[in-house]
């Protein structure tokens, strides 16, 4: 029997000048490139703020997404993702108030799960539930 697919809250962005939208993307402490996601969206504001937009995507089609510009790591569920770039300016955005604060991390990707992309969606999906276990 087939399990159900992983959804997960998967922050976006508008396309300037386009009607498109694209998944946000970002850097790990180690300067590796990574998509995010989140498992629920209460954590994906606690993280990024409540203005911050947002999808639901199963894991098959993020990383269907995140194959073509070379990302095959899913940081899910961190703590912390820094506002993003201004491109104008080279500074960094003003950062949004989350509607509720994390609890204390001992850092900023501490409780976070990398997810290696590639074809094992039951292994992490097992990787969730014991995430999802473990904070309950």
């Amino acid at each position: 029997m087939d399990e159900a697919p992983i959804i997960y809250a998967v922050p976006v962005r508008d396309l300037p000048g386009r009607l498109v939208r694209t998944v946000r993307t970002g850097r790990s402490p180690q300067g590796q490139r990574l998509g995010i996601a989140f498992t629920r969206p209460e954590l994906l504001a606690a993280a990024m703020g409540v203005d911050q937009q947002w999808e639901e995507l199963c894991e098959s089609a993020l990383r269907g997404m995140l194959r073509p510009l070379g990302i095959d790591v899913i940081q899910v569920d961190p703590l912390l993702v820094a506002p993003p770039l201004d491109p104008s300016s080279g500074d960094r955005a003003a950062p949004s108030v989350p509607a509720r604060a994390p609890a204390a991390p001992t850092g900023p990707w501490s409780e976070a799960v990398p997810v290696p992309v590639g074809p094992a969606p039951a292994a992490a999906q097992a990787r969730t539930k014991r995430t999802a276990s473990a904070t309950t």
